[in-house]
């Protein structure tokens, strides 16, 4: 599939792909005429990159990681430094609190709109107040 294919099947836009492959987070084929062309699985790659940017992990370290992430998952501990696992700990927790608030938040958003719910009773469609 060419950019904007893959631009308007993950939501993102083809500056950010260009950016992603840039950072060699993607890879795409060239054709004979230049354009980039991408397989099937860089949609899921992606939606992937996105989702641990939405995280907050930088992408030099989306970058170490992603090959771990891969189906069937082998993952290679050659280059993991001390370092580097020191901030993906860091990380595990930071994206283990903001998962906890995030939870609690939902719970509070689902409670109040139960109670509201609970107490606005059945509606009558044009009705007067």
């Amino acid at each position: 599939m060419r950019i904007g294919e893959l631009a308007e099947r993950t939501g993102t836009p083809r500056r950010l792909l260009r950016y992603y492959e840039e950072q060699g987070l993607i890879i795409a084929a060239r054709t004979p005429n230049g354009y980039r062309t991408y397989d099937a699985a860089t949609v899921d790659r992606v939606v992937q990159i996105r989702g641990l940017l939405d995280a907050g992990l930088p992408t030099r370290l989306i970058k170490q990681i992603l090959p771990c992430l891969d189906k069937p998952r082998a993952i290679h501990f050659a280059d993991a430094t001390p370092e580097m696992l020191a901030t993906l700990e860091c990380e595990l927790d930071r994206m283990s609190s903001r998962i906890q608030c995030l939870t609690r938040n939902r719970d509070a958003i689902g409670a109040y709109l139960d109670a509201v719910r609970d107490n606005r009773g059945p509606q009558t469609v044009g009705a007067a107040p």
